[in-house]
């Protein structure tokens, strides 16, 4: 995986997504405003037919009660479509309202006067996505269909008209729930996909950071060398810059290793590095092991540590000893880095030594994987550095399976 900045350029990490407010990351199919609600208000057609002819008992009454359906239908509607204004106890009051208009134009007119029972239940479906919901839905079929009995007397137009009602609402309830569902997983995934970036972005700097910061100090310490030795012993000093160009063509390695993602830091490695380093620093390297073979991953972090605690030790603390101690047994492994220099800095410095980005790296590193890092002042004089981390019993036997394996065949 390779590690640049920006969110095209890792095709292996982010999926390929619309931009936000696209064409193509609206989710398709069920309504996404209330302007598709409209449309269905045709089905009181009848109804103003039937007032526009006379044909029914007080016209300008009915008029009026079609009309008011219409504007409450269409502002409760809306409203269903907004999560804040469908929550609020005025859209309530709406659909109340339509449900009392509703409800006397059924009961007053009966015949086609009851299809607006489907637009009921429809914004009822809309605004009420809850337990309450069917509760509703059922009140409004079962009504229906004895109001249609009581007017009509016809027993397949009672269950035609209630069987209506009870699904256009549950539908609606339906598809509206699913199409919010749809756009928050499709927001997650986008929302998911910018945080990998970070992450990403923050694990190639932590990475950089760790490794230029100890290669590059370790360069320096031995071309200082190189340079003290160089009048008085002219073969020490060669000695001294071929260590330089093995440390520079190893750092290309790492730098190579950690841009794709690959590296694998190895306990062992580190320890030789760090009494190379603290030899050149004229800091007399003190190095103790105990216990058993630690599982890859307790080796990465662990030599991490190691390589930040002893750039530090080199570039900051002034130190003539340093003693590293990793103290393992079958549950945890403790790793401690102690100088014996002038401690933590009492006035700020330009390159301040505690909560650097190392540490605070090293401690987000060790407390994913469940361990944690202590640093301070030495109990005599100097700075310590513990790092500890517990071990997974199943990766040490995985480890030393694979180890063995070669030896078996």
């Amino acid at each position: 995986m390779h590690c640049q900045y920006g969110e095209n350029a890792m095709p292996s990490l982010l999926p390929k997504l619309p931009p936000r407010g696209a064409k193509g990351d609206e989710f398709p199919g069920p309504p996404s405003n209330g302007y598709t609600f409209l449309p269905w208000l045709l089905m009181g057609t009848g109804a103003a037919v039937a007032v526009a002819k006379g044909e029914v008992a007080q016209p300008v009454l009915g008029g009026l009660g079609i009309l008011a359906f219409a504007v409450l239908y269409a502002l409760v509607a809306f409203r269903a479509f907004d999560k804040q204004q469908r929550a609020e106890r005025s859209t309530l009051v709406m659909l109340g309202a339509l449900a009392a208009v509703t409800y006397a134009l059924g009961l007053g007119y009966g015949g086609v006067w009851l299809l607006f029972f489907p637009l009921l239940s429809l914004t009822c479906g809309a605004v009420l996505r809850d337990r309450r919901l069917g509760y509703v839905i059922i009140t409004l079929a079962g009504s229906v269909g004895i109001i249609s009995g009581v007017k009509t007397g016809d027993p397949w137009d009672n269950m035609t008209i209630a069987y209506g009602t009870f699904l256009s609402g549950m539908v609606i309830a339906a598809l509206l729930s699913l199409s919010e569902t749809v756009r928050e997983l499709r927001d997650t995934r986008q929302e998911l996909a910018r945080t990998a970036v970070e992450k990403e972005r923050l694990r190639f700097s932590r990475d950089l950071h760790d490794l230029l910061g100890h290669t590059l100090s370790v360069i320096v310490v031995k071309s200082e060398a190189a340079r003290r030795i160089a009048p008085r012993d002219l073969d020490a000093a060669l000695g001294q810059v071929a260590d330089i160009e093995s440390v520079g063509r190893q750092a290309l390695t790492e730098i190579r290793e950690a841009v794709t993602g690959y590296r694998e830091g190895s306990l062992a490695t580190e320890l030789d590095r760090a009494r190379s380093a603290l030899g050149a620093a004229e800091v007399e390297p003190v190095v103790r092991q105990s216990g058993p073979p630690l599982p890859a991953q307790a080796e990465a972090l662990l030599g991490w540590v190691v390589r930040e605690a002893v750039t530090n030790v080199v570039r900051h603390s002034a130190a003539t000893r340093c003693e590293i101690v990793v103290d393992g047994s079958a549950e945890r492994v403790t790793l401690t880095v102690t100088d014996n220099g002038r401690g933590a800095p009492t006035e700020p410095a330009p390159t301040p030594r505690i909560g650097g980005t190392g540490l605070k790296g090293l401690t987000e590193r060790l407390g994913a994987a469940g361990g944690s890092l202590t640093t301070g002042p030495a109990p005599r004089t100097g700075f310590r550095v513990s790092a500890e981390l517990p071990v997974d019993p199943a990766d040490s036997a995985l480890d030393a399976e694979l180890t063995c394996a070669p030896e078996r065949s």
